[in-house]
């Protein structure tokens, strides 16, 4: 059906990217990171010495570049970033990008943009996509629609470990503080703050492993008890 795709919401770190990943090979669904699409425009923004408070400019720069997401499961991402054609890898997950994308990500205009863009890819089929406000404003008419979370600490130590894994040494307290700064910036945005849509399904990924979480938002897509 149109509308048979899941929005998945959450706020940074709650594991997504993960559990998307797996319930989109797991359902026969394209899995769509939507958070990727905000860091090219911070990267962009970076890379071009535009101001990331300056709304008009980002939006002009973004109308001179061509952002697509290609699924490549040989990837542990599960998919490809390609600025203008080139794969930008793993620089969308470096700290300055990470600190700088709440900034680019607040406002209405570029949010317009790839909000479009995003449901142009949704328009070609059944998807799994992941970000902030799926569930509220890209794919409102979701038929599954889930608000993945986990304790700030929790959070803090699996993206540290991510850094870890990229050759990257950064201060547990220094991850921490930027992800509550995150949550504070994205949950207080006046365009499409992070909330749980009023019909998702909100499940706490703490103390969970990624297969006990795709388990859960099976059960609830197969109309199971939970």
């Amino acid at each position: 059906m149109a509308n048979d795709h899941v929005a998945i919401d959450g706020p940074v770190a709650s594991g997504k990217t993960t559990i998307s990943q797996l319930l989109a090979a797991r359902t026969g669904r394209l899995y769509l990171d939507t958070g990727a699409m905000y860091r090219s425009v911070a990267l962009l923004a970076l890379k071009n010495g535009v101001d990331l408070d300056n709304e008009a400019s980002l939006v002009a720069m973004l109308a001179q570049h061509t952002i697509a997401i290609i699924i490549d499961p040989a990837l542990a991402a599960g998919y490809r970033v390609l600025i203008d054609a080139r794969d930008v890898g793993d620089r969308l997950f470096d700290p300055d990008i990470a600190a700088a994308v709440s900034t680019v990500a607040a406002f209405p205009a570029v949010r317009s943009e790839l909000v479009e863009r995003q449901r142009a890819i949704a328009a070609e089929g059944r998807v799994v996509m992941a970000g902030r406000d799926i569930g509220t404003v890209v794919l409102p008419d979701a038929r599954y629609k889930f608000f993945l979370t986990a304790s700030v600490d929790e959070r803090a130590r699996r993206r540290q470990a991510e850094f870890r894994e990229r050759g990257l040494e950064v201060g547990f307290a220094d991850v921490r503080a930027q992800i509550a700064e995150r949550d504070r910036l994205d949950s207080t945005r006046a365009a499409s703050p992070l909330i749980a849509a009023s019909d998702a399904r909100v499940i706490d990924s703490t103390e969970l492993q990624p297969d006990d979480v795709v388990a859960r938002m099976r059960a609830v897509m197969d109309g199971a008890p939970t």
